[in-house]
């Protein structure tokens, strides 16, 4: 075989592995892109206490909490259907360690319905602390429901109050609108959108929680236990990047 045949044939073969390994790589993308979650009609992005409280400078500040707000911006679009929730605390409310003389923030008391976390006062109602975080941009969000107003009642859960009597009506809400599965994301991972989540398995909707659209208080280990109570329930952890962002 000459010299220019024998280069000619090696040519042809490594076009023909390039041809393989990009064939192969497009493929990898098709599949993964087929993996990423399409939210429909019957989706909701549930955006759990994304408010001035929560966020760096606020009176209850989870650490990063500002982190969850441009995550959630970019997956907004790719929902039908938004709903916010909002801490919406009386004055005095029986959270508040400043309620209980002698008390502190993040001590523990019996209350009429169980234990209960002492807070800081915070996200009290109409006050600039209780306001979304201005940055957050979800102008097609559809409801806003705000929690925790009982002021002898501590609000986690956007569907049941902490006494565990008292609903929000957001189940029927959503039911009403045939919303099947939900996407938690917001503040804080290990109290408000944990019972968010898990209240809304125990109401039988398909759950998922944003992890990096989260950010935890970690109280005592309290952030490893709530992950480990809502996977046992079946609730899915999964991260933004999982989420088709342009399938609405």
């Amino acid at each position: 075989m000459s010299l220019n045949r024998r280069a000619a044939m090696r040519s042809l073969c490594g076009a023909a592995l390039w041809v393989a390994v990009l064939g192969r790589a497009a493929s990898n993308r098709s599949w993964a892109e087929e993996r990423r979650i399409k939210p429909g009609a019957s989706s909701a992005l549930v955006i759990v206490d994304v408010q001035n409280c929560f966020v760096e400078g606020g009176t209850l500040a989870v650490e990063h909490g500002e982190d969850v707000v441009p995550v959630i911006n970019r997956l907004a679009p790719a929902f039908h259907n938004i709903i916010l929730t909002q801490d919406w605390h009386n004055p005095g409310h029986t959270s508040f360690a400043s309620s209980h003389p002698g008390k502190q923030p993040f001590d523990s008391i019996a209350l009429s319905y169980g234990n209960q976390v002492l807070w800081p006062d915070h996200c009290v109602q109409g006050t600039p602390d209780a306001a979304l975080d201005p940055d957050l941009h979800v102008p097609q969000a559809q409801l806003i429901l705000r929690k925790g107003f009982h002021k002898d009642i501590d609000s986690y859960s956007a569907f049941m109050e902490a006494d565990r009597r008292t609903p929000t009506g957001l189940e029927a809400y959503l039911k009403q609108r045939g919303i099947e599965r939900l996407f938690v994301t917001g503040l804080a991972t290990d109290f408000c959108v944990a019972w968010t989540a898990l209240d809304a398995r125990a109401a039988g909707f398909d759950t998922y929680v944003i992890e990096d659209a989260c950010r935890g208080i970690d109280l005592q280990g309290s952030l490893a236990a709530a992950w480990k109570e809502m996977q046992s329930h079946g609730v899915k952890r999964i991260q933004s990047a999982d989420i088709d962002a342009g399938a609405r």
